[in-house]
């Protein structure tokens, strides 16, 4: 029970910083983005402003052909020094007026232009294109299509996103152990509780046994000199009640304390034992009781307690079946498990008290009403049984059905 908190513990912190760090990483890697790519977006604008067309001697230069004279913005970054920009200037009808490429090994004029014209067909002032950023302006007399190549921006965004992951996945390992830590530190206390609780019970149980079996040795005796006393009986049914909660409170602790002695158990076998008195007892009460075993069933577990984990299911479902309906008693070997099933008709158990129906002392129907001799500890000592034998225990309802079902491992023996 505690290791599954503390599970749960270390997976709610876990998914929280996950949640965060991926957050994190998220908005840096897009604000990182974002910004270069503006920057990039504003030196080609201002590049493209103080842009001035080489002409030739016997040709007028275009109207409107003045560089920009704004105050420099991004021409004074060494980003902007260190850059390499490609340009294409063109007329309006499509004959290009001169190409500047200071990298011609890298991209070549004629990629320049089929650039510069395709942009000129798609009508797009400015994004990105075969990893070239490019902008698109009107010069006044012709267009110039701007571009610098966007290689530099992919390779840094990937170094920062590699070394954010690398750095953010160690860190998120060490909060791992953290948060292990943690969580024991916060079950602790409780687990402490639990266990002074059990040990309490247990210790309650001992030393009540004792008076127990005064009290009802001395009305035993009284009985035989003193017949048709009420008063008499009333204190032999009362002690008789405490005996069996005492006994019940005892065997739910010695399930939960003591390392079990397993042992080669054949499941099969041990099923039928326990289910052969239960037919009777199903009778008496307007049932039938139906039994489905598999055969050459066999898990590792101490025979008693396997027993007794079959016992309560089968009480449990005569006592609450719907009177004239059969009981269904059902072992399979399936996966790995020896699946152990008991079916009755009954009314749905709402889902928010299924799981609270292993606990100590729970009754579904809330009144604390002991008279039928039962306590709400029978599916408590079940699930320890169960949960002690490395299995799993559970209840659903399904159209009239209530079905419960245990699965514990099974061994293979030589």
């Amino acid at each position: 029970m505690f290791k599954k908190s503390r599970r749960k513990i270390v997976a709610a912190i876990m998914s929280v910083l996950v949640l965060l760090w991926i957050g994190t990483l998220a908005v840096i890697y897009a604000a990182s983005y974002l910004e270069m790519a503006e920057q990039n977006r504003g030196m080609l604008k201002e590049h493209a402003e103080r842009y001035i067309l080489s002409q030739p001697s016997d040709m007028p230069p275009p109207e409107g052909s003045e560089p920009n004279m704004k105050k420099p913005h991004y021409s004074d970054m060494p980003s902007f020094q260190l850059s390499t920009f490609y340009t294409v200037a063109m007329r309006y009808n499509g004959e290009i007026l001169e190409i500047k490429n200071p990298q011609q090994t890298v991209h070549s004029n004629d990629e320049l232009e089929k650039l510069a014209r395709d942009l000129l067909a798609d009508n797009k002032t400015t994004g990105v294109k075969n990893d070239l950023v490019y902008y698109a302006t009107d010069k006044g007399g012709y267009l110039l299509f701007t571009f610098k190549d966007n290689t530099i921006i992919h390779e840094s965004m990937d170094t920062l996103f590699r070394y954010t992951l690398i750095f953010g996945g160690l860190a998120i390992l060490l909060l791992f152990f953290v948060a292990v830590y943690l969580a024991r530190r916060i079950v602790k206390p409780l687990e402490e509780s639990y266990q002074k609780q059990k040990q309490f019970i247990s210790d309650a149980g001992h030393e009540l046994k004792t008076p127990i079996s005064v009290v009802s040795t001395n009305a035993e005796i009284l009985s035989r000199e003193i017949t048709g006393n009420k008063w008499l009986a009333n204190i032999q049914y009362e002690n008789e009640r405490m005996g069996v909660l005492v006994t019940q409170l005892l065997e739910l602790s010695h399930v939960e304390n003591a390392p079990p002695q397993a042992e080669q158990v054949d499941f099969t076998r041990l099923v039928r034992r326990e289910a052969l008195p239960f037919e009777c007892m199903a009778f008496e009460n307007g049932h039938t009781l139906c039994c489905t075993i598999d055969e050459n069933i066999t898990v590792n577990g101490i025979p008693t307690q396997l027993g007794q984990l079959v016992s309560i299911l089968l009480d449990n479902a005569i006592r609450h079946g719907d009177k004239g309906t059969d009981i269904q008693l059902i072992l399979k070997a399936e996966h790995g498990y020896a699946n152990l099933s008991v079916v009755n008709a009954g009314a749905e158990i709402p889902a928010e008290k299924r799981d609270m129906l292993f606990e100590r002392f729970y009754r579904v129907d809330s009144v604390r009403n002991s008279g039928d001799g039962h306590y709400g500890l029978g599916l408590a000592i079940a699930k320890a049984i169960t949960v002690s034998h490395g299995g799993k225990i559970s209840v659903c309802c399904d159209h009239g059905l209530i079905q419960f079902k245990v699965q514990i491992p099974i061994r293979k023996f030589s």
